[in-house]
Formats: structure tokens, sequence, C-alpha cells
């Protein structure tokens, strides 16, 4: 019955296996497959490796070869371009040079007719002659007037001294005269009462009579003399006083030489400048450079400060290059630097000289105003100057604004 009531079960039979999907089995085989490959060739991943660390380090030496440089396009070569003037007017009589050429400092350029300019020299000459004459002058009548103005008033001294006395004289004769002239008139009253009483003859009466007639024109005679004396003291007196003005009269002749020295002085600077305007009718390069933009020619009549040519100095010249602002926050001056002629298609050797003050914007014409609102923030360049190191350019061959390509070495 047991055995009858024991059922039988089947056999139980493993789950089958899955197949794995195509994507889950492609990098398997790739796996295998690279597994594989360098279990066949063990050499190949150091090769990979070294492969991988060329690449890593010629990233690395690029990046750190642009790193260390500033490089910029807009760049061009910069000069001295000397505009030369007339300084004074005139007819030209020659023209020296031609558009081009090279010539040295000193060389005569232009030459202006000095005829009128020759006449200012020769009548500037003699009106400092004549003044020069004037002067020698006034300068010998200083110490002559002193000496004669010294000796008027000496001898006007002397004059007041001696009227005085001969007044003081002829009041002491006056005195003796009245003196006389009283006693006489007493002896004429004495008289006349005794002549009356027939006492004296009239003989002595009329003698006396007479010595007192005598006595009184004694008087004013004495009188007389005391006024004459009196108007000569008095004359004496005003000579002195005009002998006193010494001092002005002689500051007055030395006032008339120092204006003579003045009249000199100041036809010594009309002399001066009348030779300076002959100079000036002979052109002069101020320096060595290319002569350009010549305008003048012979038989043309120039006004001052009119441009005649331009010189170009080709002694000394450098590169102004419109760095970006981002770019200079390593850039100093002193560093070295390459320079790139496109003419020429060769480098030269430079170092940075200075960083401009402000942006090239700041410079232009019309600087951009911001204030208004509608804002665009721009990378702003700032101009670098770069020199040449001294011997590189023997020929002269850099001209100003040519364009180069400066790359300065930051680091």
């Amino acid at each position: 019955m047991a055995d009858q009531q024991t059922t039988t079960r089947p056999p139980q039979t493993e789950p089958a296996a899955r197949e794995p999907w195509p994507e889950e089995a492609e990098p398997t085989a790739r796996g295998g497959r690279a597994q594989g490959y360098f279990r066949a060739h063990p050499r190949a991943k150091w090769v990979l490796l070294a492969i991988i660390l060329i690449v890593v380090g010629v990233g690395y030496a690029v990046w750190s070869y642009y790193a260390s440089r500033e490089s910029t396009d807009d760049a061009q070569i910069d000069g001295h371009i000397v505009p030369i003037s007339a300084r004074v007017g005139g007819t030209v009589e020659k023209v020296n040079v031609d558009d081009n050429q090279y010539v040295e400092a000193g060389t005569v350029l232009v030459q202006l007719d000095p005829t009128d300019y020759q006449v200012a020299v020769d009548r500037a000459r003699a009106e400092l002659q004549d003044a020069m004459a004037s002067l020698q002058a006034a300068r010998t009548g200083v110490p002559l007037a002193h000496t004669t103005t010294s000796s008027t008033l000496s001898n006007a001294q002397a004059s007041l001294r001696a009227a005085q006395q001969e007044v003081t004289a002829s009041q002491a004769r006056l005195r003796e005269a009245e003196a006389q002239d009283k006693l006489a008139a007493d002896d004429v009253r004495r008289l006349a009462q005794l002549v009356k009483k027939d006492e004296i003859p009239q003989q002595r009466y009329d003698t006396a009579v007479t010595t007192e007639q005598q006595a009184a024109a004694s008087v004013d005679a004495a009188r007389a003399a005391v006024s004459n004396a009196q108007s000569h003291v008095a004359q004496a007196e005003a000579m002195v006083q005009g002998a006193q003005t010494v001092p002005q009269q002689l500051a007055i002749t030395r006032a008339k030489a120092g204006s003579a020295e003045a009249n000199v002085a100041r036809l010594q600077a009309t002399l001066q400048q009348a030779e300076l305007h002959l100079q000036y009718t002979v052109i002069r390069a101020p320096n060595t450079g290319i002569v350009s933009k010549k305008t003048v020619e012979p038989g043309e009549v120039i006004q001052p400060g009119q441009p005649v040519l331009a010189l170009v100095n080709l002694e000394d010249v450098w590169v102004t290059a419109d760095f970006k602002e981002t770019q200079l926050k390593n850039m100093r001056p002193g560093q070295p630097a390459q320079i790139e002629v496109d003419a020429y298609g060769r480098n030269y050797k430079g170092h940075v000289d200075s960083i401009g003050g402000a942006t090239g914007a700041r410079f232009s014409l019309l600087p951009p105003e911001n204030a208004t609102g509608n804002y665009v923030k721009v990378v702003q360049r700032v101009p670098v100057k770069i020199v040449f190191e001294k011997g590189q350019d023997p020929q002269h061959l850099l001209r100003p604004g040519m364009s180069v390509v400066p790359t300065v070495l930051i680091k």
C-alpha cells in the first residue's frame, strides 16, 4: 500500500544558461582580444605608455612655450620724423637735396636769398657803433661834470664869503662916515652961533659948512657901498644855491650815461637778431636721416614756419606694439623680445623699454564715451615700446611704419 501511495517525482533538471546579449559579449570579446594581444606582444603596453608620456611631454612643452610668451601682430616700427620748416621768409635760391636722399647732420638742405638780411645786419652794426660812441662820450662826461660842479660850488662859496666881508667893511666905513658927518654938523651949529656974535671969522664958518657937506656925501657913498656889497652877497648866495645842485646834475649826467648803455645793449640785441635771421637763410639738417616729403623748389617764396621737407632719422627706431590688456599681467620693462619683420622675414632682438600710460583709445581723436548706458566691454590695447638691441641694423633697412610681430619673453 505504502508503495502504491508513494508517488514518483520527475527528476529535477537545471535551468538552461541564458545567452549573453550582443552588447555584453562585445566588451568581453574586446577585452579578451586586448589581453590576448598584450599576451602575444608583451612590449606593446610599454610602447603605448611611452607614446602617452611623449604626448603629455610635448603638450606640456607647447603649453610652457606659449605660456612664457606674449605676442601680437598689431605692431609697427616707429621713429623720429622731424619736419623741417623755414624760420624766416624769403625766396628760395637753391635746393640741395632730393626725395629719399640720405644726408648727414649739418648738411645744407635749402638756401634762401640772404640780401635783405645782410642789409639789416649792416644797418644794425652801424647803429650799434653810433650808440657806442655816444656811450663813450657820456661816460667821459660823468667825471668831468663831477669836477666842474665841485669847482663851481667852491668858487661860489668863496665869493659868498668875500661878499659878506665886503658888506662888513662897507658897514664899518658907513659908521665912520656917519660919525664924521655928525661931528661936522655939530661944528657947524657951534660955529653958526659964534659967527652971529662975530666971535669967529666968516671964513672959518664956511670951512666948517663945507666939511659938513663933504661928510654927508661920504655917508651917502658909504651907504651906497653897503647896498652894493649886500647885492654881491645876494648874488653869491644865489651862486652857492645853484652850485649846491651838484648831486642832481651829476645824477642827471650818470642817468644819461646809463641810458646810453641801455641803448647799446638794445642795439647789440638787434644786431644779434639780424645775424640770426641771416643764418636762418641757410636751412641745415639737424640730424642724420632720409629726406622725405620735399615740397620746396628754387624760386619759390616761402613764409616763416612753412614746412619744406621732413627728415626721417633711421639711427633711432623702435617698435610700438599694441598688446591686449590681458597680456600685460606679467610684462615688465627690460624683458627680452624677438621681433619678426614682415618685410624681410627675419627676427631681430630687442627688449621692452616701457609700457604706455594709457590705452590707445584714450589718445584717439574721439575717445569712447561709456556713460551713455549702452556700455559694451571691449578688450583694450596698451602701447608697449620695444627697442632694438644695438648693431642689428647697420644698413638701416628698418623703416618707420613697417609691420612687425613682436614676442615678449615674460618668464
